[in-house]
């Protein structure tokens, strides 16, 4: 089964505020940037993505990442996180009525493709399924097959509200890179140990983080 991705990506200036501790407001709109574009490039790697739909307002992230392949859908609903999620599904099933969609986020600069390739075929065997974070608290991923809606609910809590939903959850081992999103710099320290792709390596290298 071939995906579309669609990955949600807010305005730049206004991302990763909860690593004001670890990185300067100058250096978080680079940061946000370096971890979509990693996001979507190993994203585009794996077999069972077709595409990758970035769904932002963000005009500076929305050409560097259709310079890496993706198709950008203006956020044009402005109302949050799930609400352009339902809008960018709407988008791309208006075409493509019969294609399987799965929201992932953009933070996610650690991630590999053969483990994205996992979660996505694992994810197929079911009408919607989603897979939690690193903490256990929030979602990474959330797919659904046609004709089936994505019904979104990131936010606080968002692994309990998937469940109750009636999304399936994936209790997949050895996806720590689908699972290991960035918020904090703790998350940031952990995506690092992991192994990061060059843009985040790269943004990250001024960066003094205790642990590293």
């Amino acid at each position: 089964m071939q995906w579309t991705l669609v990955i949600p990506l807010k305005p730049l200036a206004r991302a990763k505020s909860r690593l004001s501790g670890t990185a300067a407001d100058a250096l978080r709109p680079g940061l946000a940037l370096a971890f979509a574009l990693d996001t979507v490039a190993a994203a585009l790697a794996s077999p069972a993505v077709g595409d990758v739909a970035v769904v932002t307002g963000d005009a500076l992230a929305g050409r560097e990442l259709a310079a890496l392949g993706a198709d950008i859908i203006a956020d044009e609903p402005g109302g949050g996180l799930n609400a352009a999620l339902v809008h960018a599904v709407a988008v791309v099933r208006a075409s493509r009525p019969d294609r399987a969609v799965a929201a992932l986020n953009a933070d996610l600069p650690a991630l590999r493709p053969a483990e994205l390739n996992r979660v996505l075929n694992s994810a197929a065997e079911f009408p919607r399924a989603f897979l939690a974070d690193a903490a256990g608290i929030g979602t990474t991923l959330l797919a659904a097959r046609p004709p089936h809606a994505l019904l979104p609910e990131f936010g606080a809590d968002s692994r309990a509200r998937h469940r109750t939903s009636g999304a399936h959850e994936l209790g997949l081992a050895g996806v720590d890179s689908v699972r290991q999103d960035v918020d904090t710099g703790e998350d940031l320290r952990a995506a690092l140990s992991l192994g990061v792709g060059p843009r985040t390596a790269a943004a990250t290298a001024r960066l003094l983080i205790p642990g590293q």
